[in-house]
């Protein structure tokens, strides 16, 4: 694999290591290396997100993709990176050398590929083979839209098997605030029923991104109809496990992006304190 830049923990391109399915980001939250699988390299989602950071993003569905291809790449990055010298030529920082998660997503919804049970499985192979399995992270970063479909569900069955887990987006949690933030066409009752199948199947972490519209937070009622909505889940099954709370942290190349700013200190850390009143966990990247 030829070398094509310096990578820091501020660049996070999904071309840097010139593949089409596998990319490299240097991660100052994981503490090292994050193995990204995009499965929408045509940059087409069911949703459009106003923080989105994908350029041209364009509502769709994932490509055909080539498992063949996949599996190639995946496998000779791996190599790359356990066997060779793929830190060193990319002038990684040293504490940053060392792999933490394999992140099975896109540049839009993952679970919106055609075969996406035969990828998670493909990927846990991979995993296994290089004996990584329990020493890194296994990852899916979804929307959680299509969890009704019996093929997401099984894969979610085979990433559950290779110790993976789930992170699904909850940015909000009223009919209103969905179509706003995410242009999700969807209900909060649909978005309650996905994330319990989700956690049904797979460890599961709710992922939700907080930030100002317009120089205002998340108004009170959407935050005790979010509250409300986790409060709801906790008990229907133990692999529900918190929530990953982020904020603003590049940013969005969607239009509503001048509208977009960060929200106070001290608003998230009482929303942290709200939420972890339920019992759950919250890990916080602001």
């Amino acid at each position: 694999m030829a070398q094509s830049k310096v990578l820091t923990t501020q660049d996070h391109s999904r071309d840097s290591a010139g593949l089409t399915y596998v990319y490299p980001v240097i991660s100052r939250r994981a503490g090292g290396l994050s193995i990204g699988i995009n499965l929408n390299p045509n940059n087409a989602c069911n949703w459009r997100c106003i923080y989105c950071q994908v350029p041209g993003l364009q509502r769709g569905s994932a490509p055909v993709i080539d498992l063949n291809q996949l599996r190639t790449e995946l496998n000779d990055f791996l190599v790359d990176v356990v066997q060779a010298d793929f830190f060193h030529r990319f002038e990684v920082e040293p504490r940053y050398r060392v792999i933490r998660d394999v992140a099975i997503s896109g540049n839009g919804e993952p679970t919106s590929a055609a075969n996406f049970d035969l990828i998670v499985g493909l990927v846990g192979e991979l995993i296994e083979k290089f004996e990584l399995r329990g020493d890194i992270n296994l990852v899916l970063i979804t929307n959680g839209s299509l969890m009704h479909r019996s093929v997401i569900q099984d894969g979610l069955k085979t990433l559950n098997r290779y110790g993976g887990a789930v992170w699904f987006k909850l940015d909000r949690a009223t009919d209103e605030g969905l179509a706003q933030i995410n242009n999700a066409g969807l209900s909060v009752k649909r978005v309650r029923e996905n994330l319990i199948k989700s956690a049904e199947l797979c460890e599961t972490w709710a992922q939700t991104s907080v930030f100002s519209l317009d120089g205002k937070v998340m108004s009170v009622d959407e935050q005790d109809a979010y509250l409300r909505l986790l409060k709801s889940v906790v008990g229907q099954t133990n692999a529900f496990k918190g929530v990953l709370l982020y904020g603003l942290a590049r940013p969005s190349l969607q239009p509503e992006a001048p509208r977009l700013t960060k929200v106070p200190e001290k608003w998230i850390n009482q929303f942290v304190d709200q939420i972890e009143s339920l019992g759950l966990i919250v890990n916080l990247n602001a």
